[in-house]
């Protein structure tokens, strides 16, 4: 059984797609004593379309501690370099890298891992027959990836952790409601840049980068209005750590939930912000959540990574896809090769329509 990926396309016959010049992205912009300017990059991605100039807008946005000035926002132009529509990028191994790197990790690919990824799939054997396993396989891998383990999923699970699931509608097997992650794509991409900032595994550092942008984003993240009413600091400190684990799914060891709580010290509440969201990564890096919640991060990916949209917004109009991909994980224990997942969300018409005609 398989289950077909399909795209819009307009009256035109062109790809109706989120966008095919450029990456959007989402960033908190924070400016020391003294500093007056900040460089916001952008990924542009060099499609096979004449589609002539594109524009985008950069908008400032919800400043604290600050006011917006009189100019706000500023609209970034993108000469086009084609001069006819031409055969699919996303087909050449370098640029199906570089992608991932952009889609998964957020980031311009570093030159020692683009060329190993690159070379992964040029120089499998035997050709050509190996190419297609090759690409699933490197694919999947930067899901897979300790970056993104530390990075995006990470995120994923701290919203579990904070806010539970969500509840979707799918219509497999009739219409009916079922849990599925709480985090939005435009959430996730904004949280997963601000974590993963300046983080590049292997290179010299990497982990007190990744340190540092763990505190300060589980700090912001547990000032949040959101978070604060959610967790009023009225609250225990048990009453907090037994409902992140209860939102979270998890039974937890007395070892861990102790520790979670010992973060507060002797307090009786939980106005102590830094110790509220060591808590909340107390929990959000345990092992049992890490363990149960993978799958369904995994299929959540698909749709965030390859396709860049959320599971119910169009194509879709529900959770049905999401549904689907899931049980077949589940089915195959995860073996995203047997499941032939990956291989479904790569070779789609709705992914690659997103750089260039099919």
């Amino acid at each position: 059984m398989s289950r077909q990926l399909t795209s819009y396309r307009s009256s035109s016959s062109r790809p109706v797609i989120w966008s095919s010049g450029y990456t959007a992205r989402f960033a908190t912009v924070k400016f020391g004593p003294g500093e007056t300017s900040k460089t916001i990059s952008i990924f542009i991605i060099d499609d096979s379309y004449l589609e002539g100039p594109e524009t985008f807008q950069v908008n400032l946005s919800n400043p604290s501690g600050a006011s917006l000035g009189t100019f706000s926002s500023a609209t970034v132009s993108i000469t086009d370099n084609d001069i006819a529509d031409g055969a699919d990028p996303i087909d050449t191994s370098r640029f199906f890298v570089k992608l991932h790197y952009l889609d998964f990790l957020n980031r311009e690919p570093d030159q020692s891992g683009w060329d190993f990824w690159t070379n992964n799939i040029n120089n499998c054997a035997p050709q050509p027959s190996c190419i297609d396993a090759q690409r699933i396989n490197t694919s999947a891998a930067y899901f897979l990836s300790i970056e993104f383990q530390q990075t995006g999923y990470l995120v994923e699970r701290i919203y579990k952790a904070a806010y539970g699931d969500a509840i979707g509608t799918s219509t497999i097997g009739g219409t009916h409601s079922l849990a599925v992650p709480i985090v939005r794509l435009n959430e996730f991409l904004l949280d997963t840049q601000q974590i993963g900032q300046g983080v590049i595994v292997n290179q010299t550092g990497w982990e007190t980068v990744l340190e540092n942008n763990k505190q300060a984003f589980t700090l912001d993240f547990a000032q949040r209005a959101r978070f604060t009413t959610a967790f009023p600091t009225t609250m225990t400190p048990t009453q907090l750590v037994n409902q992140l684990f209860t939102n979270a799914g998890v039974t937890p060891s007395s070892t861990d939930r102790n520790a979670a709580i010992a973060e507060f010290g002797s307090a009786t509440n939980t106005s102590d912000i830094t110790a509220r969201s060591r808590a909340l990564r107390d929990v959000a890096e345990n092992s049992s959540l890490q363990q149960q919640e993978f799958n369904r991060a995994f299929v959540l990916m698909q749709f965030f990574g390859y396709l860049r949209r959320n599971p119910n917004d169009p194509q879709d109009t529900d959770y049905s896809g999401y549904e689907f991909w899931l049980a077949k994980l589940n089915q195959f224990n995860g073996n995203f090769v047997n499941a032939e997942m990956v291989k479904a969300f790569i070779t789609s018409s709705e992914y690659r329509n997103r750089f260039g005609l099919q």
